[in-house]
């Protein structure tokens, strides 16, 4: 019954954890980068150039990657 709490709880904090730009994988085996994730239970995804979904948060099954924070105060690279 433990391991089955804490794996519970992982997940969730995954699912709190998602923002913009990640890439997901649903419950249905679909593959899609985040465009729209904001606090409550949908999320957008976009499957497919120009093609968006709507999916409930809980029915994502694991985070693929994590999209990379922007650091506006970084040196300019020429």
């Amino acid at each position: 019954f433990r391991p089955q709490q804490k794996r519970m709880k992982q997940h969730q904090a995954m699912l709190g954890a998602i923002t913009r730009g990640d890439t997901v994988v649903t419950t249905g085996g679909i593959i899609g980068k985040v465009t729209k994730a904001v606090d409550g239970e949908d999320l957008e995804i976009e499957i497919a150039q120009g093609t968006r979904v709507k999916v409930v948060r809980s029915m994502i099954s694991d985070v693929r990657s994590k999209s990379q924070p922007v650091n506006d105060n970084s040196p300019a690279k020429a």
